[in-house]
């Protein structure tokens, strides 16, 4: 397990998220209160992701770049997991305001102030990974295929223009993360989160179809990554930093380089829930069908390669531990 030093101010946004939760609730476990929380506060059902959580401050996303920008030295560490993550959403402006503009504002401060600097890309840039899921190549021709993954491929590539930049910075591309506090998201939650509480209410699952000759139904592969793994992640390259370790700046995969099937995933489930196993295929929806990526599978040489040297859970023992823990009544 990764360690964490003390440090004046954290700043971590979409704070009230999924992710972001977790990380919170990973540092409180290593004593630190010592951050400062950003999200939109207009969904108070949000606030369930915080519930016995330690902090400092929260401050609404709109108010929040003109703090940073007066009391920057206050703040020696910046994750920007903030984002509007919709994959369904096609409101080109909302992710220009929230996933590019608002990404500036944090990496200019962060740059002018010289605190480092932990973003949120995304796997979503990759698209139908025709260039493949390598961090180590460029990404200039990268594809994605909706706004959501332009969003962040815009940001990406900005950055990778800029000359000035914070005395540390990297972009993580999170493939499909599962875990605590995806129960706000809707349809954006885990397929295993939607598969717990299909198979609790009718003892069966609907998977969608495949759409393409080259896979069957059921067998579309993903990588998916457990939210405590995901988050040790983020805390290797903070701790790195704290500690004057050199890691190279710029794009890193968090994923387990292992690809799944939904099959896979499902089975897994059931055998979590110790029940028989019934799973059936649905057309997947036409608004998201040519969007839909078949494969993901993160290379992960690059943050090994830098010295993260933890065990990733298996698919099998992440489901466990996510129904068992927090999921089973």
């Amino acid at each position: 397990m990764y360690k964490i030093q003390y440090y004046t101010m954290i700043v971590i946004t979409g704070a009230r998220g999924f992710i972001a939760s977790n990380l919170v609730e990973k540092l409180n476990k290593e004593a630190i209160t010592n951050i400062i929380l950003v999200d939109e506060l207009e969904n108070q059902k949000k606030n369930r992701n915080l519930i016995g959580l330690q902090y400092d401050k929260i401050f609404h996303r709109n108010d929040f770049i003109e703090w940073f920008q007066n009391n920057a030295n206050e703040v020696s560490f910046v994750y920007h997991l903030g984002a509007r993550t919709d994959t369904a959403e096609f409101d080109i402006e909302i992710f220009k305001k929230l996933n590019i503009n608002y990404s500036k504002s944090i990496w200019n401060i962060c740059t002018q102030n010289n605190i480092p600097l932990v973003y949120a890309s995304s796997a979503a840039t990759y698209g139908e990974g025709e260039n493949g899921y390598d961090d180590k190549k460029p990404i200039a021709n990268l594809k994605p295929l909706n706004p959501y993954g332009d969003s962040k491929q815009i940001f990406d590539l900005w950055v990778q223009q800029q000359t000035k930049t914070p005395p540390m910075f990297v972009g993580l591309k999170f493939f499909n993360v599962y875990g605590k506090g995806e129960w706000h998201k809707g349809r954006m939650a885990s397929v295993i989160m939607h598969a717990y509480n299909q198979i609790k209410e009718t003892n069966k699952m609907k998977l969608f179809e495949s759409h393409r000759i080259d896979f069957k139904n059921g067998e579309q592969k993903r990588d998916f990554i457990y939210v405590k793994d995901l988050v040790e992640m983020c805390c290797f390259f903070q701790q790195a930093f704290e500690t004057n370790k050199k890691i190279e700046d710029g794009i890193y995969n968090i994923g387990t380089g292992k690809a799944r099937t939904f099959n896979d995933l499902v089975l897994a489930t059931f055998e979590a829930m110790n029940i028989k196993p019934n799973i059936s295929y649905i057309p997947t929806p036409e608004d998201i069908r040519d969007k839909y990526q078949y494969f993901t599978e993160a290379k992960m040489e690059k943050i090994r390669s830098q010295g993260f040297n933890k065990k990733i859970n298996s698919l099998e023992e992440g489901v466990k531990n996510y129904v068992e823990e927090y999921l089973l009544d």
